[in-house]
């Protein structure tokens, strides 16, 4: 099978070619499903309300609100890099564009680096709420303990990894058809869920009954700075993933549009599915550190876990089912961005050819989400094994790699059209400011939370060398990537010399 570059005819993108995917199988609506799915807001609310309030308090509809701002504006700035040049590779092609091959590999190496870490631990929550699910189903609470178990943990993780991988391998029409089911799924729970929640608190039945206040949505009402960069840092992480649509380019309807539209749409229906579930929690628990409330250190790993039955009573099992599923169709949608984006650098031969390879039978990328697979399953295990603290802390570090190649790529909107730029206000706005904004935010919050990872009571509190753990985690993943790249340098000089992609 050949995998040699076929160059596209248009004068708006030379350097870029075709990969072989199944071109037109994705629609807008399908876009939105799967960059929802890639999100995965059930799953990401029950992790990340607990913590987000523990550093914020009531202000967490401000928080997200706030973290919502940059990934708007970056997503203003990744529809326009996509109307200019739709390519699979996304922020290692528009990035190689702007600033040459050095910068693009490794915005490249920086968004599959965090996709294949966080594959990982959708794997993992999913096997926790898998058994959780049987330990409801029959009543029996000690297979809700079976996820403790090492081995057995392991094994359930590698085969959520594995049809996942095979889903995914099966191309977009099989991926969309079954996010259709599971997005609409979790989708319906969260609303059961916050309309039960705020009929509790209507008939005085909460837990701790709050009344909405506009001062919650006020960010500057927020006590330290560092708390504020704390829950942005938490904002951003959960807004994660709408990119996703954009590798999906080179599959969709009319794909110098339909990708954009998508991200930008995906951002908003997300924003107004965070802030319901967020206020629907506040009003009912508040947010006490003792029983229920959303504060309280001991609901902070799964606050639904927590909250499920009282608001949802019997049918709670239903809101177990919603983030499995959740991280189930986020594992499976999640493999589109690394597999995409390997494919890409395997065609235009900034790593091996292989990685170029696509399926005759299916039009994916074949060897990219075996790969991709296979990466995932090994991180897991290595870290699995060797320490919890270490899993979980690089899940932390994951911060630093979001904000690290989501501002790379917002720079390149920049850079990329400076020339045509200030030629009238809409391209002033969507190719200059917005994405100069968004990326410069995005880069800060990555020096701010790299510096104050550093403190060994980052995260899990572990430490090397006196150094916190999470930080250790966050820059080794990133400094790997150099040293990768370097070595793909010497194998493959073709592309770092520009002879394959060449800069606009």
């Amino acid at each position: 099978m050949s995998t040699a570059p076929k160059t596209v005819q248009s004068k708006e993108t030379p350097g870029l070619s075709e990969k072989g995917l199944k071109a037109g199988s994705v629609g807008l609506i399908g876009a939105v499903v799967i960059g929802v799915s890639c999100i995965a807001p059930a799953y990401t609310l029950t992790a990340a309300l607990g913590p987000t309030v523990s550093e914020v308090g009531v202000h967490l509809p401000a928080i997200f609100l706030v973290g919502f701002i940059p990934m708007l504006l970056v997503a203003l700035g990744y529809r326009e890099l996509n109307n200019a040049m739709p390519d699979a590779g996304t922020s290692f092609t528009w990035a190689t564009r702007a600033f040459g091959p050095w910068i693009g590999w490794m915005g490249g190496w920086g968004l599959i680096a965090a996709t294949i870490i966080v594959l990982s631990n959708l794997a993992a929550v999913a096997v926790d709420f898998f058994y959780l699910m049987l330990a409801q189903i029959f009543s029996n609470p000690a297979l809700g303990e079976l996820s403790k178990i090492l081995p057995l943990n392991i094994a359930t993780t590698l085969v959520f990894i594995a049809l996942a991988c095979w889903i995914s391998y099966r191309g977009m029409e099989t991926t969309k058809g079954v996010q259709y089911v599971l997005v609409a799924f979790q989708l319906l729970v969260l609303g059961w869920f916050a309309v039960s929640a705020f009929a509790h608190v209507a008939n005085g039945t909460a837990f701790d009954a709050t009344t909405i206040s506009p001062d919650w949505f006020n960010p500057f009402a927020v006590d330290s700075f560092s708390q504020f960069a704390a829950g942005v840092s938490l904002s951003i992480f959960i807004y994660w993933g709408w990119d996703v649509t954009l590798t999906m380019n080179e599959e969709t309807k009319n794909p110098e549009k339909t990708p954009g539209r998508a991200a930008t749409i995906t951002v908003l229906v997300i924003v107004i599915i965070y802030m319901t579930v967020a206020l629907a929690t506040l009003s009912f628990a508040g947010v006490g550190e003792t029983g229920l409330g959303a504060g309280n250190p001991e609901n902070q790993s799964s606050i639904f876990a927590v909250l499920a039955g009282p608001v949802m009573g019997p049918f709670a099992i239903l809101m177990s089912l919603a983030i499995l599923s959740s991280s189930a169709a986020s594992l499976q949608s999640t493999f589109v961005s690394p597999a995409r984006t390997m494919l890409a650098m395997g065609h235009y031969r900034a790593i091996s050819p292989k990685f170029g390879k696509i399926s005759p039978t299916y039009k994916s990328p074949s060897f990219a989400t075996i790969a991709a697979a296979i990466a995932a399953a090994a991180f897991y295990v290595i870290t699995r094994t060797v320490s919890e603290n270490a899993l979980w802390d690089t899940i932390t570090a994951l911060g630093m790699m979001i904000c690290f190649y989501y501002g790379i790529t917002a720079l390149a909107c920049v850079w990329f059209f400076r020339a045509s730029a200030f030629s009238g206000v809409r391209p002033f706005f969507f190719k200059f400011l917005a994405p100069l904004v968004g990326g410069v935010i995005l880069l800060v919050m990555f020096v701010k939370t790299a510096m104050d990872s550093m403190d060994p009571e980052y995260g899990s509190g572990s430490s090397v060398g006196g150094v916190g753990l999470v930080f250790v985690l966050g820059m080794g993943v990133i400094l790997l990537g150099v040293v990768v790249m370097l070595v793909m340098y010497r194998l493959r000089p073709e592309f770092f010399k520009g002879k394959v992609l060449t800069r606009a």
